[in-house]
């Protein structure tokens, strides 16, 4: 993906790729981007398409300032792998929301699965959705760095510390949603700053399976496939 930025120059730091899922929220995403515009950081806001649909200035305002914007399902009401309603299903979650983003989506058709609280398996995606992503060129952008900051919105902040440290590419999942966790973003950053941290705007291969439509890893390992094809 063209766009590379890195900041930090710690000899062995990990690189660290900052990702921001479930808005835009107008009570929170403001605040997020001012904190990356400050710092200088670009990042990727992984969106949903009911809230797109009510906040697009946000993520126009996002987009215009260098961050990606990917897809991050319309409802983000399950995985879909565990999801009835087959072909359905995917168009009203990915294709719906895709169409929606338009103009500012990134070229690679960026899309993240909803992992139901950060875990990884085959309920991420129907065979359908699959389908859906491959015929479409997606690149589907999954995570190993998930500290559940929706969950626990002060203490999350030392356990990203920690996943942080590596040694291998970080692609860290944050929420930019109403619940004052992303209070503690600058001052997060700020300790990242400090201990080293190289920061990239690329997804590391190891967590994308799926680059414009042609498996680039075990991207069968996140499909249930009788979840529903796409006949």
């Amino acid at each position: 993906m063209p766009g590379e930025r890195l900041q930090g120059a710690a000899t062995g730091a990990p690189s660290i790729t900052l990702s921001f899922d479930n808005g835009p929220e107008p009570e929170v995403t403001p605040g997020v981007l001012e904190v990356l515009r400050r710092r200088g950081l670009p990042a990727t806001f992984f969106v949903l398409g009911h809230k797109l649909a009510t906040h697009r200035a946000l993520a126009e305002r996002a987009h215009a300032e260098g961050h990606w914007i990917g897809n991050h399902t319309w409802s983000h009401a399950g995985p879909l792998g565990d999801a009835p309603g087959g072909a359905a299903a995917a168009e009203a979650e990915i294709a719906r929301t895709q169409e929606l983003i338009g103009d500012l989506s990134h070229e690679h058709r960026l899309f993240r699965p909803q992992g139901g609280g950060g875990a990884l398996g085959p309920h991420l995606l129907s065979q359908a959705a699959l389908d859906l992503l491959t015929h479409g060129a997606f690149t589907c952008v999954l995570w190993n760095a998930v500290p559940g900051d929706f969950r626990d919105p002060d203490g999350w902040v030392d356990r990203a510390l920690d996943m942080c440290r590596g040694p291998e590419p970080v692609v860290l999942v944050l929420h930019d949603l109403p619940n004052n966790a992303m209070r503690h973003l600058d001052r997060f950053l700020g300790r990242l700053a400090d201990q080293g941290a190289r920061f990239t705007q690329e997804f590391p291969d190891s967590c994308v399976p799926l680059r414009r439509g042609i498996a680039t890893g075990p991207v069968t390992n996140y499909v249930n496939s009788r979840a529903g094809a796409s006949a």
